[in-house]
């Protein structure tokens, strides 16, 4: 039997981003050692409460949340509360864990994990603040990383906060340039230009529902105010879950195909957080990054659906065609 694969979750949560912690638990080929939150979606104090609320739900309160950075490196703090509810968890409103504790400093957690388990996975979904002070006081302990996985930036697809910016590249550049110039690993990027293709409709909604009721409900629950969201700004029916997709590539990495490239990100004027994909060599610097640009998003579905709800794979081979594009 093959040895799972230890790793971090570095992360906001967040709807999407709960949707992705639950994909992790629910892998067999991942050990999930701890979640780190930072301010992203929502303030890293309220993220940590929202990821052991996630893991309460799964059964899993054994894993370790560590609260992380509040603020971004340098700009101005702007939540995503208007995309992800007052709660971060489209304000469902679940219960809140009090008997379990929030660990603190995430940064360091990060830094002795790697430190204590070389080949360790990062797979980051949130902003990249923790990721950049980890890898600034202790640089030697980011050799030991086996794979580090980002969903953010963009290559050719439009911004989601601005006409040229991913959200968690524009809310701590300093952050994201600081890691795309100082990794000693390559980024995998899961840019927009992929996860825009993830979108969990009101029909997917519904066949949960028709085969694991309990998880259609909590679904339902953190989606709603998602769905709303994206209907009133782009006219989309249903919601783009971009972080998920980050866990299943670091588990079946055929699902998304790209290339290598050197990539900068941009930390000011009117590009704040733009990622700079040196596509064609023009810079003539070492390559730092693999950006994604393709995905099978059927493929994905099949897998999110099979591991999150259990629902069988030759019913989903079935279904699924019928109801996504």
């Amino acid at each position: 039997m093959n040895e799972k694969t230890k790793v971090i979750i570095d992360c906001d949560p967040g709807i999407d981003d709960s949707l992705a912690i639950l994909l992790a638990l629910n892998s067999p080929e991942l050990d999930v050692i701890g979640i780190t939150t930072v301010s992203g979606n929502v303030p890293s104090d309220l993220g940590a409460k929202n990821a052991l609320k996630i893991l309460q739900h799964a059964n899993r309160l054994d894993i370790p949340v560590y609260q992380g950075a509040s603020l971004p490196l340098k700009r101005d703090y702007v939540s995503a509360q208007d995309t992800h509810g007052d709660d971060g968890l489209g304000d469902s409103h679940l219960p809140e864990v009090t008997d379990v504790k929030i660990h603190q400093n995430a940064p360091e957690f990060i830094s002795q994990a790697l430190s204590e388990n070389p080949g360790l996975m990062i797979i980051a979904i949130g902003p990249m603040t923790n990721i950049a002070l980890s890898m600034q006081a202790n640089p030697k302990n980011w050799e030991n990383c086996g794979r580090f996985i980002s969903m953010g930036g963009n290559f050719k697809s439009f911004g989601n906060c601005s006409p040229v910016a991913e959200y968690n590249y524009w809310c701590d550049p300093d952050a994201s340039a600081f890691v795309y110039e100082n990794s000693p690993i390559k980024i995998e990027m899961i840019g927009l230009d992929v996860t825009r293709k993830i979108v969990f409709t009101p029909n997917i909604l519904e066949f949960i529902r028709q085969n694991n009721p309990k998880e259609a409900e909590f679904f339902a629950k953190i989606t709603r105010f998602y769905f709303d969201f994206h209907w009133e700004y782009e006219k989309v029916i249903g919601c783009v879950i971009n972080d998920p997709l980050a866990v299943a590539y670091s588990i079946f990495p055929e699902l998304c195909h790209g290339f290598d490239s050197y990539t900068a990100v941009e930390t000011k004027g009117l590009s704040i957080g733009q990622t700079l994909v040196d596509e064609k060599n023009f810079w003539k610097k070492d390559v730092n990054s693999h950006i994604l640009t393709k995905v099978d998003s059927l493929e994905f579905m099949k897998i999110f659906l099979n591991r999150t709800c259990n629902i069988d794979m030759s019913l989903l081979e079935q279904v699924l065609p019928q109801i996504t594009k």
